[in-house]
């Protein structure tokens, strides 16, 4: 009897375990990570921009859960995310004109992120979202920025000085150089030097310009065919403030055995068509991962399905990255709950012994009948 009593309290706390974690996390939506950086519409200019940058926490996340180890020198590349920041870009070649202009307004977004040195490299949402950076990590957010809005870049790491920078190729000597333009030549095609550490934002180094340190330097020239040809989704970067938005998503169902198909459905407020949302998925202790990406239909809305071929705790949220008039949002986090067929069957057998325990042991608690013995008879 006491053996059955503890199966059965063991039972009712799976069952608990099982129906309250997975709705612990499911209520409340993501926020954005958000920064503003000055610009001057010349380095010698007179009109300010503020540009105003969000990244969404799960683009965030992703990128800090992501591979960060690299083999060799030209594995620096893969931390330069070109799409991932297109939209700085674009906002930047609405004031800039000219390639020399453009570079120097992506200076001065990177002389404003406080310099501190750092072990581990990171990719440039990180180092936005973390706002600091050393060398490198400045220089990838630079590289990527540049490469976005069609430049020809490169990165100059010089291993004996334990310094990178980054080497551009435009189409004209630069101007604006307040010394004589630097640069080094590379399969006959010269990259001037662009330095991307410093902390006066107006004043700071310029295209073409070198610290003096390093005129003398060996530099290691890395290209960017090797850097990252994919990302989830972009930052948000506008000059105005951005409406919010919300993004819904329900999951359908959220307990099932493995090979089962789950349903995704969500809506986009306000009402978008043709507007790319994200996927990202969480198995067990796995890094979040990018599960696939739909389109809003006319009315905002996006389903998608798919087969669950792994047993475990499933999170699972949507995003969308925004765009001019509207900002980025995540949606909250779903969990479900996959199990494995073992387990089911696991389940089913313990329900079984359970029902046959609880019949005999209400069996064996039944009163038995008296037996009546017959009247004693009474002489006289």
């Amino acid at each position: 009897m006491r053996k059955w009593k503890t199966r059965q309290l063991k039972l009712l706390i799976l069952m608990t375990i099982l129906t309250v974690i997975p709705h612990l996390p499911s209520c409340y939506a993501a926020e954005g990570y958000n920064h503003s950086y000055q610009l001057l519409d010349h380095p010698n200019g007179s009109t300010y921009y503020k540009l105003n940058v969000t990244v969404q926490q799960s683009l965030y996340e992703f990128y800090k859960e992501k591979s960060h180890r690299f083999n060799s020198d030209n594995d620096f590349a893969k931390f330069v995310t070109p799409y991932a920041l297109e939209p700085i870009a674009h906002c930047l070649l609405e004031i800039y004109t000219d390639d020399e202009d453009f570079v120097n307004g992506v200076l001065m977004i990177v002389h404003q992120i406080p310099y501190q040195a750092t072990v581990s490299a990171k990719y440039p949402v990180e180092t936005i979202v973390e706002n600091n950076g050393d060398c490198d990590l400045l220089s990838y957010i630079a590289a990527s920025i540049i490469m976005a809005g069609g430049l020809d870049v490169v990165l100059l790491y010089y291993e004996t000085e334990t310094h990178m920078n980054i080497g551009v190729s435009l189409s004209y000597v630069p101007n604006d150089a307040r010394q004589q333009a630097y640069y080094t030549t590379y399969n006959q095609i010269r990259y001037y030097v662009a330095e991307c550490t410093g902390g006066n934002w107006q004043t700071g180094w310029r295209v073409g310009e070198c610290p003096d340190d390093l005129k003398q330097a060996s530099a290691q020239i890395i290209t960017l065919e090797n850097c990252e040809q994919f990302a989830p989704g972009q930052v948000s970067a506008t000059y105005k403030t951005l409406e919010t938005s919300t993004l819904s998503l329900t999951v359908s169902p959220t307990y099932l055995t493995q090979g089962s198909t789950i349903t995704l459905s969500g809506q986009l407020q306000p009402t978008l068509q043709d507007r790319i949302v994200t996927i990202y998925i969480k198995v067990n202790n796995s890094p979040w991962t990018v599960l696939d990406t739909v389109t809003t239909d006319s009315n905002g809305q996006f389903m998608y399905a798919w087969k669950a071929e792994t047993a475990g705790m499933y999170n699972v949220r949507a995003s969308w990255s925004g765009d001019n008039n509207y900002m980025g949002v995540d949606s909250p986090t779903r969990v479900m709950t996959v199990l494995s067929v073992f387990f089911v069957l696991l389940l089913v057998i313990t329900v079984i012994l359970a029902c046959v325990g609880v019949v005999a042991f209400l069996a064996s608690r039944q009163p038995q009948q008296e037996i009546q013995e017959p009247p004693t008879e009474i002489s006289c």
